[in-house]
């Protein structure tokens, strides 16, 4: 009897420790403001390891080369912009594996980015339509730092179009962006 109790006993305080060391890891909820092109940015998940993050905010965009003309030198565009973006994550459990954060979503991901921009407020360049749009995959990292700053940089190729049907592929299409993440409820 006293065999089997110590047995049964031993058994509960593996499972508990082996529970407690293999917390599950997940994506989260997350609120933004994104500095370098100011937006507000709602990060939700879709899976254990995906999320969807929108942004709308007002930026700097430089000009595709089929929707621009007329610009020489610096070229710039600072118009309201969406930016929608499904990202995978596909090392949360390693990161958690070697004792790195993984809170507000710190990982690498794959994804599928979406971003349009609107009316211009101020540009050195004619563009042939109001709106355009560009969309394509992307790689990218996103990490938090200290209390709440947020660093996420991708890169990927994407096709780019306006509303008049003129478009082309760009070859790689960087994102930096610098914020901080807003406190949870």
């Amino acid at each position: 009897m006293k065999k089997s109790l110590l047995i049964l006993v031993f058994g509960l305080l593996t499972t508990v420790n082996y529970a407690q060391q293999n917390s599950e890891i997940k994506t989260e909820k997350v609120w933004r403001v994104n500095f370098l092109n100011p937006a507000i940015e709602l990060e939700i998940p879709t899976g254990q390891y995906s999320t969807f993050s929108s942004a709308l905010g007002i930026g700097y965009g430089g000009g595709y080369p089929d929707l621009t003309f007329g610009g020489s030198g610096f070229i710039y565009i600072i118009s309201p912009f969406v930016d929608l973006q499904q990202k995978w994550f596909y090392n949360l459990n390693k990161r958690n594996g070697k004792d790195r954060n993984t809170e507000n979503n710190s990982g690498n991901f794959v994804s599928f980015r979406l971003i349009t921009r609107g009316n211009s407020i101020a540009e050195n360049v004619n563009r042939t339509s109001d709106f355009d749009f560009a969309f394509g995959p992307t790689w990218g990292i996103q990490r938090k730092y200290g209390k709440n700053f947020h660093l996420l940089f991708d890169v990927g190729p994407q096709y780019y179009i306006d509303t008049n049907g003129n478009g082309n592929i760009w070859p790689i299409m960087l994102q930096l962006n610098l914020g901080f993440d807003l406190k949870k409820r």
